[in-house]
């Protein structure tokens, strides 16, 4: 057990130090580098384009999940373009189909896209379906927290400011009291730039533990 242990090492301070700087630079891009006017308590309003914390991880673990190397990177890369894509293609058939009662539109939307990612694995091997989910998930779980815009009116609000945060009118019902409420285009992209800086976190995971392992001496 111990040397399980001690065989880990590396590779466990390589993801607290990268998952640490990771988490500082962005928090601070999106509540302090890159915004959009001055919130009580030292916060600041995000701009439409911001990180978005827990899903580089949900990337990060693809990447080891599809088998750590160049080739998982390339994999989970293409699957995240391809869930996220199809998540946005199915807010768009939920929100069309928004009238119909007790959230049906959502659940026909995401059935749909649900099922285009699993036809299309007939592609071929490098098309990663688990990345695919994983990634459609996380623009599902960042659209329904920034206010379901398109699909819930007035959803991502009406403009990007102070001012229109502060009316009940223009806030959008995002979470924090609407301070996160964005429109459904930058739900998609900030997902996926999101996904793709995880594989980047994840490949150098793997080379900075390369560079923190011990290196045998030679007799």
């Amino acid at each position: 057990m111990a040397n399980r242990i001690k065989s880990t090492m590396p590779l466990a301070a390589s993801v607290g130090i990268l998952a640490f700087a990771w988490t500082w630079f962005a928090l601070n891009f999106t509540f302090h580098f890159v915004t959009s006017g001055t919130l009580p308590g030292g916060l600041e309003l995000p701009a439409s384009f911001h990180l978005m914390v827990p899903a580089a991880f949900v990337a990060w673990a693809m990447f080891f999940a599809a088998g750590g190397d160049n080739d998982a990177a390339r994999k989970v890369a293409i699957s995240c373009a391809f869930g996220c894509g199809v998540a946005v293609a199915s807010i768009v058939i939920s929100s069309v189909l928004a009238p119909a009662p007790d959230f049906w539109g959502i659940a026909v939307g995401v059935a749909l896209g649900a099922v285009v990612l699993v036809v299309l694995s007939a592609l071929g091997d490098w098309f990663y379906v688990p990345g695919t989910f994983a990634a459609f998930a996380s623009v599902f779980f960042w659209w329904t927290a920034t206010g379901l815009d398109y699909w819930a009116a007035n959803g991502g609000g009406t403009a990007n400011t102070v001012a229109a945060l502060g009316d009940p009118a223009t806030a959008g019902t995002g979470a924090f009291g609407g301070v996160l409420s964005t429109p459904y285009g930058w739900v998609g992209l900030n997902v996926f730039v999101t996904m793709l800086i995880g594989v980047g976190l994840g490949m150098a995971s793997t080379r900075l533990a390369g560079a923190l392992t011990p290196k045998e001496q030679s007799t």
